[in-house]
């Protein structure tokens, strides 16, 4: 029973780091990712459509991500979509392929995208120490309803620490991997 309780915990915080990892391929770090434009959606004859089923990404530089549309329809679609994004990105046609040019990261917005990070990371380590506490507690219920023991409710609890603990330094290390990656120059 307590090993169930441990076994979803565990899965349930394994979807929170991954969570995390994939939230930090969105962030620009100065250098070119196709990540960046994972979940941009251009308008393609009035259906939206991931840029990445619309044509060839690649980075042929460190600073360059370039766009190849099978379709001549799409370059206008997908050029919009860049523009349209967040990302502050300004996609250059030539016809042929689309080129999208990363600019260099300033000290300042270093700086901001770092911050960023770590309040992305304490939110996803209090959703860690909310699967901690609802563990708690189903496990103090089963003791409660003397399904378990106190001495297996003790076991219980300290194995959601470790959980707990393994965790969070997964996501600390996730964090200083994306600060370090950014602060690179």
């Amino acid at each position: 029973m307590i090993k169930d309780v441990l076994d979803d915990i565990k899965k349930d915080m394994t979807k929170a780091v991954d969570s995390m990892k994939h939230g930090l391929t969105k962030i620009r770090t100065g250098r070119a990712s196709i990540s960046l434009l994972d979940g941009l959606m251009a308008d393609y004859y009035g259906t939206p459509t991931p840029i990445n089923q619309l044509a060839t990404l690649s980075t042929p530089e460190p600073r360059l991500i370039a766009v190849q549309p099978w379709d001549k329809g799409a370059f206008q679609p997908i050029e919009k979509a860049i523009l349209k994004s967040e990302l502050g990105l300004t996609p250059q046609n030539d016809g042929k392929m689309i080129r999208i040019p990363i600019p260099p990261l300033n000290e300042e917005r270093r700086r901001d995208l770092v911050k960023l990070i770590k309040k992305m990371g304490e939110e996803f380590k209090v959703e860690i120490r909310n699967y901690r506490r609802d563990g708690n507690a189903l496990l103090k219920e089963m003791e409660k309803e003397k399904e378990i023991s106190k001495d297996d409710l003790i076991k219980g609890q300290e194995g959601i620490q470790v959980l707990t603990d393994d965790y969070i330094k997964k996501l600390d290390v996730l964090m200083m991997e994306k600060e370090h990656e950014i602060m690179e120059i």
